[in-house]
C-alpha cells in the first residue's frame, strides 16, 4: 500500500471521539469488540433482527459485557436511526451499528453530526465497499492464520499475556489523508492492542 509519510498507529487508534468510523472484513467484529473494550462508559450495539445477535459473553476477552446494551431493529434504516439517537444522547462512549448494505452520504453525514453533538464515537460494521465518504476513518480487518510469518519482530506471547490471534488492520480511508496498515494482536491481561509490525510500506 503506498504511503506518503509514516503514520503512527496511536494517532488513529483508539478511534477518535465524536467522529463516525467504519470497519469491514472478516475481522470487523473483533475490531468492534476491541473498540468497545477501550471505550469509556456504556456501549450501544445495534443490529438488524434478521442478523445473528452479538453474544455479550463472547466479547468477554475484549470488553466487560455488563457495559453492553444490545438492541435490535427491523431494517437497516432503523439501525441507522437508533444509532443516530444513541449518538446524540451522549449517554454512551461508543455506538456500534451493524449494517448489511451500503450507506449513502446523507446517512453518513447524519451519523457524523450526531457523533459530534453527543461527543460519542460511532462505528459502523459494513460490507466491503459499502461505506460513506462522511466517515472519519474506514478500516479493513482480516484475520491471519496463527502460522503466518510476522517478520523478525515477531513476539512470543507470555503466559496469560497476548493471545495468538493476529489481524491485519488496514486503514483504507482517513480524513487526514495518510493510509497505512499494521499486524496487531490483543493482550487481554494488559487490555491493549499490541502492534506486531507494520504490514504496509
Amino acid at each position: 500500500m503506498p504511503q506518503t509519510m509514516s503514520l503512527k498507529f496511536s494517532s488513529v487508534f483508539p478511534l477518535k471521539k465524536a467522529r463516525a468510523h467504519e470497519v469491514c472484513g472478516d475481522g470487523a467484529l473483533a475490531f468492534a469488540a476491541i473498540s468497545a473494550g477501550l471505550a469509556q462508559g456504556a456501549v450501544v450495539w445495534v443490529s438488524e433482527h434478521r442478523q445473528p445477535v452479538v453474544n455479550p459473553e463472547g466479547l468477554l476477552p475484549y470488553c466487560d459485557p455488563g457495559r453492553l446494551l444490545v438492541t435490535r431493529a427491523d431494517s437497516q434504516n432503523n439501525v441507522l436511526a437508533s444509532a443516530e439517537t444513541a449518538l446524540r444522547s451522549g449517554a454512551a462512549g461508543l455506538v456500534v451499528g451493524e449494517l448489511t448494505g451500503p450507506i449513502g452520504l446523507t446517512e453518513g453525514r447524519r451519523l457524523q453530526l450526531a457523533a459530534e453533538a453527543g461527543n460519542t464515537t460511532a462505528l459502523l460494521i459494513l460490507p466491503d465497499g459499502a461505506g460513506s465518504n462522511a466517515a472519519e476513518t474506514r478500516w479493513r480487518c482480516a484475520g491471519l492464520p496463527p502460522a503466518s510469518a510476522l517478520s523478525q519482530r515477531q513476539i512470543s506471547p507470555p503466559q496469560n499475556g497476548p493471545d495468538s490471534t493476529r489481524w491485519r488492520w488496514s486503514l483504507i480511508k482517513n480524513k487526514i489523508g495518510t493510509l497505512s496498515e499494521w499486524i496487531v494482536g490483543w493482550d487481554a491481561a494488559a487490555h491493549r492492542v499490541i502492534v506486531v509490525s507494520e504490514a504496509g510500506g
